[in-house]
């Protein structure tokens, strides 16, 4: 977690992180126990408080983000700043796990760069 020009390592404690798969990822215990209850970031796939940053960018990115933010329209936020977060990205055991239990990924949890070209994917029948 980058905050006010430091970075913070955080750490869950195990007894609280959730047993099922979707439940249990970083990223699904970021937003349970952080970013809804403490940030009001309740739904994120539509909070205009909440801005997803691809991996490639970096730590300068989500730094220079966080020093850069600026009030939303939002009346209950009076002052600027943010805050970041950079996860581990997800392995391919939690996401095989997921598929396997029938279940979707949280939003942006598997989003990767580059991008394949879609052409690469495309064939004709």
């Amino acid at each position: 977690m980058y905050l006010d020009g430091f970075w913070y390592k955080l750490t869950v404690d195990e007894s609280r992180r959730p047993a099922d798969v979707v439940g249990g990822l970083d990223v699904s215990v970021l937003q349970d126990l952080v970013l809804a209850p403490i940030l009001g970031v309740d739904d994120p796939r539509s909070s205009k408080r909440i801005a997803y940053v691809g991996g490639v960018r970096g730590l300068e990115e989500l730094k220079s983000r966080a020093d850069h933010a600026r009030p939303s329209d939002h009346k209950d936020i009076e002052t600027g700043g943010g805050v970041a977060f950079a996860l581990y990205p997800c392995t391919l055991d939690e996401l095989f796990a997921v598929a396997d239990d029938g279940q979707l990924m949280p939003p942006k949890s598997t989003w990767f760069e580059p991008k394949p070209r879609s052409g690469l994917f495309i064939h004709e029948i």
